[in-house]
């Protein structure tokens, strides 16, 4: 009898890939085909006649936009983004100033969390004094003009190396700055490092083999999630005041949630991913780590819209920060997930709690807030793991033959565990999601967004891949979600709560976002003084 582990070696045999057989062992071991046999189930369950979903434009309906304008002061808490642009205005500060801050904080923290891939200090000073330059004429650039950022390494800075956390793409140099980086300098963003990430973005914890893990600001014993680790540990304990992340089944959500950071994914199509390295074309998603509501959406406004280098960008944007931000959710019907169709509890006691701090806080603006159980998650995440699993095969194809040894386990062995989907099972999953869609879009018709958990547990041990079950469903639909910190559990690590919306609804998405924070506060890192939640 041909068993499952047979079946693996020979199509990595015919694919021209050597896999040992403790690669094979590993794979095994570590679960990567655990949920295999639901894989099989859910799509022979979808009728066959099913047209495929590709996560085209036809996928993601466009619907009628009503903007409630409420401008805010444009200024926000002192450590914050658009408070430290405010002071650059005031004379209270300026941006070479606030590199040197950001350099001499990644020389005191970054030994003990290793967030940092590369520091760009000389790139860093001379942008700073252009900004100080154009400000003194009179040039404004905008909100981040003159503020430090960081980059995840699989962004391409031109004349730099996009290793991708990786030793295959260690030597690649970029020759022209991916869509989001030439948005940020043409918006005169300083931008000081490149942050550390998990191989080829493929684990949702720091794990990775060839640069190490990453630890948590608030114990760094604990892990950071994954990929965007380095973005959001270097965003919490200021090396940057806001970082760039990719999201493909979690990696912006979880490492912002672990760090008490708001982090957002957009909705799939609404910010350019030309010059990043691919993990899953149809699930890959990219946005912005930062410390409250306000900065994340004042780096959505400037990295959202088409772009000719990436077809996948559909759409123009509102802006976020002088639109609706400000105008409340008096009105809006909330749906809280309690169950995802796994017959087990989507997450811990804490970890609900702060989803009903969030929701009481959002309810008390005049939000109605309805217990929703949404059968299709378990589902949508089985199927999401499949699509990101034969998309990166198919993109990672010809180092798999010709450089299998450089890879790290994890990743090697994650990757390689692709190769026992069947034939077909790419279009079959296409099928599976356009089902899936149809029943969940219909389920959450009469909702403006949804509220749960994003983690099931504790942060786990530095290096422990998190569980991204809660995350990737929205990926694979590629709506847009939020998490935003509720405070701290019994482990004083934050705790925090995921927020979702319709398609093309990040506005709306941000304006529920800013009422929870005005309630619950944001979350601030200080060297030595353990947790500290400010209003």
């Amino acid at each position: 009898m041909t068993t499952l582990d047979d079946r693996l070696r020979h199509r990595l045999h015919a694919a021209g890939i050597a896999a040992s057989d403790e690669d094979l062992e590993g794979i095994a071991a570590k679960g990567f085909l655990s949920r295999l046999t639901d894989f099989v189930r859910i799509v022979a369950e979808t009728p066959a006649a099913t047209p495929p979903d590709y996560l085209d434009a036809q996928s993601l309906p466009v619907p009628s936009e009503v903007v409630v304008a409420a401008p805010l002061p444009l200024d926000g808490p002192v450590d914050s983004l658009l408070g430290v642009a405010a002071q650059i205005r005031a004379g209270a500060t300026s941006p070479t100033a606030l590199v040197e801050a950001a350099l001499a904080r990644i020389t005191a923290y970054d030994p003990a969390l290793n967030a940092i891939q590369m520091v760009l200090a000389e790139q860093a000073y001379e942008a700073a004094q252009r900004a100080e330059a154009e400000l003194a004429a009179g040039h404004e650039r905008g909100w981040l003009h003159g503020i430090p950022l960081g980059i995840k390494d699989l962004l391409d800075m031109a004349g730099l190396p996009t290793a991708a956390g990786s030793l295959i793409c260690a030597g690649h140099m970029a020759t022209e700055d991916a869509t989001a980086v030439a948005r940020l300098r043409d918006a005169g963003a300083v931008l000081v490092a490149r942050t550390r990430m998990s191989e080829f973005a493929y684990s949702p914890g720091s794990n990775n083999a060839h640069y190490g893990a990453t630890g948590n600001p608030f114990d760094p014993t604990r892990d950071t999630g994954g990929s965007s680790s380095g973005s959001a540990a270097a965003t919490a304990t200021g090396m940057t005041y806001a970082a760039l992340g990719t999201d493909t089944g979690c990696s912006i959500r979880i490492p912002a949630a672990f760090c008490g950071l708001v982090g957002l994914k957009p909705t799939w199509g609404r910010t350019s991913l030309a010059g990043a390295v691919t993990l899953s074309w149809s699930l890959d998603h990219l946005g912005p780590l930062a410390r409250t509501v306000a900065d994340a959406a004042a780096m959505l406004e400037v990295l959202a819209g088409p772009d000719l280098r990436d077809g996948r960008t559909l759409r123009g944007a509102p802006p976020y920060v002088t639109g609706e931000l400000g105008a409340g959710v008096r009105g809006l019907r909330i749906g809280m997930m309690v169950s995802d169709g796994s017959g087990l509890p989507m997450a811990g006691v804490e970890q609900f709690d702060a989803v009903h701090q969030a929701a009481k806080a959002l309810e008390a603006a005049g939000a109605t807030v309805i217990e929703l159980d949404i059968p299709e998650l378990d589902r949508l995440r089985v199927i999401g793991s499949a699509l990101l699993a034969i998309e990166a095969a198919s993109f990672h194809m010809p180092w798999l033959q010709t450089r299998l040894g450089d890879y790290g386990e994890f990743m090697r062995q994650r990757i390689l565990s692709a190769f026992a989907y069947e034939p077909g099972a790419f279009v079959r999953a296409q099928q599976a999601r356009a089902f899936l869609r149809r029943a969940i879009s219909a389920r959450t018709a009469d909702f403006d967004l949804l509220i749960g958990p994003i983690h099931p547990g504790p942060i786990p041990e530095r290096g422990v891949p998190a569980t991204n079950g809660l995350a990737i469903p929205f990926n694979c639909l590629g709506w847009p979600a939020l998490t935003q910190p509720t405070g701290f559990g019994s482990d004083d690590l934050p705790l925090s709560v995921q927020l979702v919306a319709h398609p093309w609804r990040e506005a709306t998405l941000l304006r529920a976002a800013y009422v929870a924070e005005q309630s619950l506060g944001y979350v601030r890192w200080e060297p030595g003084s353990g947790p500290i939640s400010f209003t």
